[in-house]
């Protein structure tokens, strides 16, 4: 199995800009915003995930080339923050949900996928993989087809990144995942033992806990990594603090 480097750098924003250190994977980097938000960074491209936060925290980030959302709820998608970031050289990655929801002058930067799903953007595979909740019905908080998980093929590296989902067959079957960002958070989404059995059946080689606070207060991210570690040690499990 090939060994990932893993180093942290120390951000060099002001402690005013609520900016979080960066973590880097090899060639690919992990910086923390909050709750679902969180910027990847490939090469001189920056991709953002679900920036639905206080401006503020969004302010001093790189420009995003691609911005992802995975629904409509409001800890996913929020215009105003949308409106708050340079946006001049983005590509909105969405839903069909979120796209109907877009004012136009948004609307236009937006390319729609559907559940399973494929497109080509600024040189990464970008697949939509299915979130939602089980047992599956229509009052259930995620329903299938609504919203989107993702998929980035970045070089030779796939990160996936879960959404708000519960441990589905189409999350089980995933392969080749080098950096998992997995949801956990009651009684919206899965509970530690529920994403840690979803973990080990797709053996990603790294992941990230996120999106962990629920109605009761956050997951037992501590929980969490020893299940997972207890049923494969050679998955990493590096647990970060999305709300500082």
């Amino acid at each position: 199995m090939k060994t990932f480097l893993f180093s942290l750098i120390g951000c060099c924003l002001s402690i005013a800009s609520f900016a979080q250190s960066v973590d880097k994977i090899d060639n690919i980097s992990v910086q923390p915003i909050e709750h679902a938000a969180f910027l990847l960074g490939w090469g001189d491209q920056h991709f953002l995930f679900d920036p639905s936060t206080d401006p503020e925290k969004l302010k001093n980030l790189p420009t995003p080339n691609l911005v992802f959302i995975t629904d409509i709820h409001g800890d996913h998608f929020n215009i105003s923050s949308l409106q708050h970031l340079d946006l001049s050289q983005a590509t909105l990655i969405v839903p069909q949900v979120v796209a109907d929801q877009l004012p136009d002058s948004l609307k236009a930067k937006a390319r729609i996928l559907k559940n399973g799903e494929q497109t080509k953007l600024a040189g990464i595979q970008i697949e939509a993989i299915p979130m939602y909740n089980l047992p599956e019905s229509a009052e259930a908080f995620h329903t299938k087809g609504r919203g989107n998980g993702y998929v980035l093929t970045l070089g030779n590296k796939r990160v996936y990144v879960s959404g708000d989902t519960e441990d589905i067959p189409e999350m089980r079957n995933l392969k080749n995942i080098a950096i998992a960002f997995i949801c956990m958070n009651m009684p919206y989404t899965m509970t530690e033992k529920q994403a840690a059995k979803a973990v080990l059946a797709f053996k990603p080689k790294i992941v990230y806990p996120y999106h962990y606070r629920g109605q009761n207060g956050k997951s037992d991210l501590k929980a969490f990594q020893q299940l997972v570690h207890a049923g494969d040690p050679a998955i990493k499990v590096i647990i970060r603090d999305w709300y500082h």
